[in-house]
């Protein structure tokens, strides 16, 4: 049995509604060139790290993630995820794609944060050392729609709290209900995108998600 959760009916219907309309006024700003989309930036790295050995491939992991987020299609979706969930896109300050894991946090890694009262939203590359092995026992191309997805659902993720702040479990859900939404119009493409999805969300029963005062962070097992 399928275990991901379905938008409601009446969500559905609005969702829909406005992607056959979406030349309506009311989005028209967020087109063609959206808004949220120069806001997705890499960031600067000034200290040296761990990590630093293995700079060329978290630099081109960082490229790599700017394309995914930038990706029309995707915005064109959290276009639509702003109207349903009335989320200002003025309350997005800036996305920062971070070249460098984040330090591990009780055991898991972090993939974003969201600082809720700047408007700052942070997102974590997963580490060389994973992604090698992942690589090794999926190939190349599952790999890169892995961490590319994987950083779409974090940005949903962490775009979500700025509505529900500190209702993590809401956060959760809706996370959960939006990518499975977003995937679904790919899966005629890439089936593969199905075992996918739960491959990143496989680590929720372990509470992987976790928050602090108005800064969430969204944690997976390594």
């Amino acid at each position: 049995m399928d275990s991901r959760v379905l938008l409601p009916r009446r969500t559905r219907i609005v969702f829909f509604s406005l992607k056959k309309n979406h030349c309506d006024s009311s989005i028209s700003m967020l087109q063609p060139n959206y808004l949220l989309s120069s806001k997705i930036n890499i960031a600067p790295e000034n200290d040296k790290t761990d990590f630093s050995r293995h700079f060329g491939f978290y630099k081109n992991y960082s490229f790599f993630i700017l394309k995914a987020l930038r990706k029309s299609s995707f915005q064109e979706f959290l276009c639509y995820m702003f109207l349903l969930e009335n989320i200002e896109e003025k309350n997005v300050n800036t996305v920062d794609i971070k070249v460098f894991p984040a330090p591990r946090k009780n055991g898991f890694n972090i993939i974003g944060r969201c600082d809720t009262f700047r408007g700052r939203i942070r997102i974590y590359p997963k580490t060389f050392n994973y992604c090698y092995a992942f690589r090794k026992k999926y190939g190349k191309d599952y790999l890169f729609a892995f961490v590319g997805n994987r950083a779409r659902a974090a940005l949903i993720h962490e775009l979500l709290h700025l509505k529900y702040v500190s209702d993590e479990k809401k956060v959760q859900e809706l996370t959960d209900i939006y990518f499975s939404t977003y995937i679904k119009k790919q899966l005629e493409k890439n089936s593969n995108l199905i075992s996918l999805h739960d491959l990143i969300f496989a680590s929720k029963k372990y509470t992987p998600f976790g928050r602090k005062v108005a800064e969430s962070s969204v944690q997976l097992n390594k």
